[in-house]
């Protein structure tokens, strides 16, 4: 995307929602694979995956690598916050405690990012209006759950603070996602699937043996969902989103996950949304809206002067 264009905020936030149904079914995918696939051969069979179908993806669309080593040093870094450390801590958490727990100590990441940013980095404009709705969203999150999931924060602690560990590296990786301007969403997607899976691949062969696992049909389809429309798609959007909405923006997505879970539950499930729920589902879309609408009213101010 040109740096002078002015992205357009309603299509920008369809790619948001798409990116938070794709993510937010993510933790159904892991709960049905990671119970026959170990953790790091299911997160190898994420990446790698993942990493042709996005090779697939710049052969398409004749584009090419960096080849500068610090530019490869960047991605490394952008690897291991976006999928080596975050998506393997998050599946080995994940056999411990259920997805609707984990979903919830998973989608913290915007509070962080906002703490980050305001404390450490300040690369945004930090106002009341983000920490509104920064805590709107969590708040919209809590509903949506359900209060009674966090009854067993004293139980399965592992887990637990492995959900949160993957949502402070999410944090991180919104964050560092900006030190790319010069590359475009589908480079940056590729070069980091291509670091994880040379990271993982081996560390899966060396641990799990996976030639000695028999998984089920059903795990295998999980795991290839899990990498191709999760993964390989879901980042080609999260990469354009960082450039377009920031990473407070992107990160604001997180607060979305939980109501995508409910919404499918009720699309495929035959589950109710209860009014608590309903309530829940609007304060994470306020909350995202006010996390993002800031940065729009400031280029429409910058627009407007003579």
């Amino acid at each position: 995307m040109n740096s002078q264009e002015q992205p357009n905020l309603v299509i920008e936030i369809g790619f948001l929602a798409l990116l938070a149904l794709l993510w937010g079914s993510s933790y159904l995918f892991i709960k049905v694979a990671v119970t026959e696939i170990p953790p790091i051969t299911l997160i190898a069979i994420r990446v790698s995956v993942a990493a042709v179908f996005l090779l697939v993806v710049m052969f398409f669309k004749k584009e090419r690598f960096p080849r500068d080593g610090k530019t490869w040093r960047m991605l490394f870094v952008q690897s291991v916050f976006n999928s080596i450390a975050a998506w393997t801590i998050l599946a080995w958490g994940q056999q411990y405690v259920d997805s609707g727990l984990a979903s919830v100590l998973n989608s913290t990441s915007p509070i962080f990012v906002f703490f980050f940013t305001l404390l450490i980095t300040r690369h945004e404009t930090v106002n009341g209006m983000k920490l509104f709705g920064a805590c709107l969203g969590l708040l919209g999150v809590l509903f949506i759950v359900g209060t009674d999931v966090l009854n067993g924060l004293g139980t399965q602690v592992v887990g637990q603070l492995c959900a949160i560990a993957g949502a402070i590296l999410y944090a991180c990786a919104a964050i560092y996602g900006k030190n790319f301007p010069h590359l475009s969403a589908t480079v940056i997607s590729a070069g980091t699937m291509v670091w994880a899976s040379l990271c993982l691949v081996p560390l899966s062969l060396i641990i799990d043996k996976p030639w000695t696992l028999e998984p089920s049909t059903q795990a295998l389809t999980a795991a290839l969902v899990l990498a191709i429309f999760c993964t390989g798609i879901a980042l080609l959007i999260y990469f354009r989103l960082v450039k377009t909405l920031g990473s407070m923006g992107v990160a604001s997505q997180a607060y979305l996950r939980a109501g995508i879970g409910v919404l499918l539950g009720v699309l495929f499930l035959g589950e109710e949304i209860s009014l608590i729920v309903g309530i829940g589902l609007l304060a994470a879309v306020v909350g995202v809206a006010a996390i993002n609408m800031p940065k729009r009213a400031a280029r429409q101010k910058k627009l407007s002067r003579p």
